[in-house]
């Protein structure tokens, strides 16, 4: 990336300034009455929350590295703050705040930011959930009127006798303020529209105050003392294991809830905006140092823990924030309002605050997390972490909410169905599905021995891992069956061919899909198809067609008389057409067209009878690919080797060097997008892939390019990736390598920094960002290294070393 200029940073500070200005307006509108709420619910002087959220809009806000997220109190810690509170008092609060600090800086140093997010989603959103429960009931006590009890499950008891002893007014203006922060983003109308830009938040509580004031009625109110007695924090006084762990609670809370709403808003920037108007993405680690010294800062002048804020980081997304000023400006206003707008703020009913809160923490029990739960079946999970947190507290409920996922992860690891089935054609299928450890010895033994011992089988193997104890079970069966005249099949998941490792003599070869047609009666042509070729190991992962080499031993080989006459006559053609044909004909020329036309009659007569029946239906019905597959045009990818697909499978588009060109780049190639347009849009992929490779001579042109060379069509195509040498060299953007090891040199470096850069690329294409946003499409990275036969699949995120990583993919994963 060039180096900017000072006149250049002057320009953009001023070019962004106007936009920052607004959005902070729009967050400081929303922080202000959450700030005053969250105080409120967990006990704390009211300006503790005005204290945490001037903190975490200066403080974290110039530190972090997420620059549009803002930070403050955040309704995920009030339950942990408000027990601390009830136990050793706010000041020891304050100090148990600093240290959370202090771990959130050590854990920055540490670099395992990444590591934070290793937790089960389910166990967050569960927290988070359990979280809002326990904070909607006891906000409910203050809403009716009353005082709110020590726990959850007190709150719970508690309500029969305070609906017995309402207080109409509370009541009332509780229900007011629910009213107009429900209906407020529905206002109908211009006018509607307009008086939608005011945060509902601000409009409910404003509305309260007003009618109370108004209507002159008797009620608690905002009561902030002078900062001469605000409480600064003491040394913490207690028992030292109940210190640590209240210090882990709000250090581990807290940095996941922030550095979650820091990817959040990356994702949320990513499909709101193009490519060359957004901010850098969140460096993690510097998040969470920016954290770590804001609760520092809260905590030694009294306020609230800090932590990231979806719903603000939202706000200040949509309100247009272009970098982390916003987040700044809007910490300057709370500390203005702090000192400015006391008498004003001292109008604010509590009963308004609790109402506003209390639907905050109904909110935390999001719908759409209870979908994604169920459709991952972690429901259990989920809603043991809610009970959990509800009943015990966060520290106890997220450890029992991990106990609970692992557990679930070792029974599904140990879970294997194995079942047989007798086909039309009389074959046996065998399906495997789960891991094959020895717990599966015995079943997978007694499926195994139902299978006569003449017949045909095939194994469908559907899982990720067999144990030594499965597979010499497995072997010794398969050496068994085929000594007994049987025949054999082994298939992995779908009907892809798989094997074991020994080869597998007179078995019936293994096909891919889009062998036959996907009702299973493909079956009934292996069982009568004739072995014309040995199942040699290195052509079972290939594709159906197994044309590109002959195995056989030359005894062994039989040629019909029909074969010899179709050789012989060729070569006839063949000297006819040398006689025929102009002295000095370039033979290469000739031995390529006499290749293609071997291949075409080896296609028509060994493959076309088998996959006939299943083009003719994808002639009939359309293709419905699945994914749209952009790779390089080398000659060595060949896609349907190593992704075990068929026909129908991919949408596939090739060019040199893999490149995704910008829309409204120069001398853009319409094809590409064209391509892409079609897929997203008419043939509605759910995926696509960009896929690099080993040796990419585009990519070795790019490294050796030298400035002022003659423009020729292969040179003005490379303009296109021109941007990943600019992203690797880079020192803003992560690195792409390998998993378990650096790229072997620059080549690689910059095959590995192309796929990332092409999936940027992708996402600025109208129709990918739009699909995208309504979550019907992913984009997924990969690297297929040729002299290993291994792909890769890029992985979410970056590692320890905010590197973008490259898993290998292989028969355990």
């Amino acid at each position: 990336m060039p180096a900017t200029s000072p006149t250049r940073t002057t320009q953009e500070i001023r070019k962004d300034l106007p936009a920052d200005l607004s959005a902070s307006i729009a967050v400081f509108l929303i922080a202000l009455p959450l700030s005053l709420g969250i105080a409120l619910a967990t006990g704390a002087p009211l300006q503790a929350g005005l204290v945490a959220a001037a903190v975490g809009g200066i403080v974290a806000g110039r530190l972090g590295g997420a620059p549009l997220q803002v930070s403050g109190p955040a309704a995920g810690l009030t339950v942990v703050t408000a027990e601390l509170i009830q136990r050793y008092g706010w000041r020891t609060t304050c100090a148990v705040t600093v240290l959370a600090g202090l771990c959130q800086l050590g854990l920055a140093a540490l670099r395992t930011a990444r590591s934070a997010l290793m937790v089960s989603p389910a166990i967050v959103h569960g927290m988070l959930a359990g979280i809002g429960v326990t904070i909607a009931l006891a906000q409910l006590h203050i809403v009716l009127g009353g005082t709110p009890q020590s726990n959850a499950v007190a709150n719970v008891l508690g309500l029969p006798g305070q609906l017995a002893d309402l207080h109409p007014v509370a009541l009332g203006i509780s229900v007011l303020t629910l009213l107009v922060l429900l209906g407020w983003p529905r206002l109908p109308g211009r006018v509607g529209r307009a008086l939608r830009k005011v945060p509902a938040a601000l409009a409910a509580v404003a509305t309260a105050t007003a009618f109370a004031a108004l209507a002159g009625l008797s009620l608690p109110r905002v009561d902030l003392p002078s900062w001469r007695s605000h409480a600064l924090p003491e040394l913490p006084e207690g028992p030292v294991l109940g210190l640590i762990a209240a210090v882990l609670t709000i250090t581990l809370v807290g940095s996941v809830e922030s550095l979650l709403s820091a990817v959040a808003t990356d994702k949320l920037i990513a499909s709101e905006r193009r490519t060359g108007n957004r901010p850098p993405r969140a460096d993690l680690n510097r998040e969470l140092r920016g954290q770590g010294a804001a609760n520092i800062v809260s905590g030694a002048l009294g306020g609230l823990p800090v932590t990231g804020v979806a719903v603000r980081s939202v706000a200040n997304v949509k309100s247009g924030a272009a970098s982390r000023k916003s987040s700044m400006l809007h910490g300057l206003w709370v500390l203005l309002a702090a000192g400015l707008l006391v008498p004003v703020l001292d109008l604010i009913p509590l009963a308004a605050l609790a109402a506003l809160v209390m639907a905050v923490g109904v909110q935390m029990v999001n719908i759409t997390h209870l979908r994604s739960v169920t459709r991952h079946r972690e429901a259990l999970v989920y809603g043991t972490t809610i009970v959990a947190v509800v009943l015990g507290g966060v520290l106890e409920g997220v450890a029992i909410g991990i106990a609970v996922a692992v557990a679930l992860a070792l029974y599904r690891l140990t879970r294997t169905r194995i079942t047989v089935e007798r086909l039309d054609s009389g074959a046996h299928r065998v399906r495997a599905r789960g891991q094959l450890t020895f717990l599966a010895v015995p079943r997978l033994s007694r499926v195994l021995n139902q299978i006569p011992h003449d017949g045909h089988a095939v194994v469908e193997l559907d899982g990720s891992f067999m144990d030594h104890a499965a597979y010499e079970t497995l072997h010794d069966w398969q050496d068994s069956h085929l000594a007994h005249g049987g025949s054999l099949e082994v298939t992995g998941r779908a009907g892809s061919s798989a094997r074991l490792p020994e080869p597998v003599t007179g078995a019936v070869p293994g096909t891919a899909p889009g062998d036959g047609p996907a009702d299973g009666s493909h079956h009934a042509d292996r069982s009568r198809r004739a072995p014309q070729r040995g199942v040699h190991q290195c052509c079972r992962p290939w594709t159906p067609w197994q044309n590109h080499c002959d195995h056989r031993p030359a005894g062994t080989r039989t040629i019909t008389a029909a074969d010899a006459a179709k050789a012989a006559a060729a070569a006839a053609e063949t000297k006819t057409e040398a006689a025929d044909g102009p002295a000095g004909s370039p033979a290469p020329r000739r031995r390529g067209a006499g290749q293609l036309a071997n291949g075409i009659g080896a296609f028509q007569r060994d493959t076309a009878p088998h996959v006939r029946d299943e083009l003719a239906r994808l002639a009939r019905e359309g293709q419905r690919p699945s994914q749209l597959f952009l790779t390089c045009a080398d000659s060595r990818l060949v896609t349907s080797m190593i992704t075990a697909s068929g026909p129908g499978d991919l949408f596939t588009v090739r060019n040199v060097g893999n490149l995704v060109p910008l829309p409204g780049a120069e001398s853009t190639d319409d094809s590409v997008a064209a391509a892409i347009e079609y897929a997203v849009d008419v043939l509605q992929v759910d995926s696509i892939t960009v896929c690099g490779h080993s040796g990419c001579g585009a990519m070795q042109a790019l490294l050796s390019s030298t400035p002022g060379a003659p423009m020729t069509p292969l040179r003005r195509w490379l303009k296109h990736g021109l941007p990943s040498l600019e992203r690797m060299a880079s020192r803003h953007h992560a690195w792409a390598r390998i998993s378990g090891r650096l790229p072997a040199d620059a080549v690689e470096q910059l095959c590995l920094t192309n796929v990332v850069q092409q999936l940027e690329h992708l996402r600025a294409h109208e129709s990918v960002a739009r699909r995208l946003a309504e979550g019907t499409l992913e984009l997924h990275g990969m690297y297929f290294h040729v002299g290993e036969a291994q792909a890769y699949l890029l992985s979410e995120g970056e590692d320890f070393f905010d590197c973008r990583v490259f898993d290998s993919v292989g028969q355990h994963a």
